[in-house]
């Protein structure tokens, strides 16, 4: 080979490189529209990447709130369910209460009347007692009698008035 055609293929070459390399650097220097789009898409791209791991955290949070919420609303419910059986047996002991409250209140009142009618034998006794001393004696039957009826009937509204205090502190 000669030394011109060898001389001849190494400026070819050269030149030929020199072009390659001229247009790699322009198309590196200013940029196409189209490469242009593609960094912006690959931009977009990883900002959606980022907003959709951001929304996955976010449902994850809210799933979990739900299922909170879910077992909340069933304590909730078991809470009702047995406040409103609270609520029956307390209308049934109030319905006992009532007529135990009634009861006390009738005893009270039959406790009252025993209470006027020993008081009533009480003075009947004394004036009887009276009359007796006066036309019999002192020591006669009939005044012993009259005073041993006078104990009793005191007697017993001393117990009519220890039942009738009795009845009263249970209300």
């Amino acid at each position: 080979m000669s030394t011109t055609g060898v001389f001849r293929r190494i400026t070819l070459g050269i030149a030929f490189a020199g072009l390659v390399s001229g247009g790699a650097w322009a198309q590196a220097q200013d940029p196409t529209p189209q490469q242009q789009d593609v960094q912006q898409d690959k931009k977009d791209i990883r900002s959606d990447k980022k907003d959709l791991n951001r929304d996955r955290a976010d449902r994850n949070a809210d799933q979990r709130d739900i299922n909170k919420d879910k077992r909340d609303v069933r304590s909730d419910r078991k809470d009702i369910r047995q406040d409103n059986r609270d609520i029956r047996n307390d209308k049934q002991d109030l319905a006992k209460d009532n007529r135990d409250i009634r009861k006390d209140s009738k005893d009270l009142n039959h406790d009252r009347a025993d209470r006027n009618a020993d008081q009533r034998d009480i003075n009947h006794d004394k004036t009887e007692l009276a009359k007796d001393d006066a036309k019999f004696g002192a020591n006669s039957t009939q005044a012993q009698a009259d005073r041993k009826d006078l104990r009793q009937d005191k007697k017993d509204r001393r117990q009519d008035v220890r039942d009738i205090r009795k009845d009263a502190r249970k209300k």
